[in-house]
């Protein structure tokens, strides 16, 4: 019987989930602290379905685990002011990224908070590399996120139209995924976060202007309470 090789991606996978396992987790204080059995399972899952095509993503995440994974869930009232709490703590944080338009803070109806962070001081053109210009804006939402443990971070990023769309869209699933591995490098919960692109499919902006091409390379974080319900 001839031996097949894993593949690039199984292999990334493994090693991804060894060093996922080898992580902390922070408190809703924002202190370290082991994953418990129920994120190790998270994790254990989420890589296991994605070698066989069923990976984890912000459609289907698993609720269950990501209730355990942060305590228990929000309830009520106390989802809004939880999450009103988070918005103020993270635009006093980034009141200087928000001030120069580097970054945009919306709270929707929802509750979600959506932080939308321009390619000004992100990526250089064609680049998934974060620049050492935008990990002092990541390290404060990472420090912020760790004090609301209680929240998901769904990370999605975006591109202009100016390429090939297949190469645009691999492009933006790169950028969100970098971000995604230095929150974890910031002990953030890995089960707590999504990472995903949508290449240029959603602009804010035309792109027929490079200021609008400039809005629409973007990278989007959509925290979501986690909710008892």
């Amino acid at each position: 019987m001839a031996v097949v090789a894993p593949s690039r991606k199984a292999i990334c996978l493994v090693l991804s989930a060894s060093l996922l396992l080898g992580a902390c987790a922070t408190n809703d204080l924002g202190d370290k602290r082991d994953l418990n059995k129920t994120e190790m399972g998270a994790i254990i899952g989420a890589v296991g379905g994605a070698v066989v095509g069923a990976a984890v993503n912000h459609r289907n995440r698993g609720k269950g685990a990501l209730i355990g994974a942060v305590g228990g869930g929000l309830a009520g009232a106390g989802i809004g002011y939880y999450m009103d709490q988070q918005a103020k703590d993270l635009q006093k944080q980034l009141a200087p990224e928000i001030g120069r338009g580097e970054i945009v803070l919306q709270k929707r109806s929802d509750n979600t908070l959506v932080v939308s962070m321009t390619s000004t001081t992100g990526f250089d053109t064609n680049s998934a590399m974060l620049k050492a210009g935008y990990t002092p804006t990541l390290d404060k939402i990472a420090r912020v996120v760790n004090q609301y443990g209680k929240t998901a971070i769904t990370i999605i990023g975006h591109t202009d139209n100016v390429g090939k769309d297949a190469y645009n869209q691999q492009l933006s699933e790169q950028r969100a995924r970098a971000v995604s591995d230095y929150f974890v490098g910031r002990q953030v919960n890995p089960v707590r976060l999504d990472s995903y692109g949508k290449g240029e499919l959603e602009p804010r902006a035309s792109n027929d202007t490079e200021a609008g091409r400039a809005m629409n390379r973007r990278v989007e974080l959509w925290i979501m309470p986690v909710t008892a319900s």
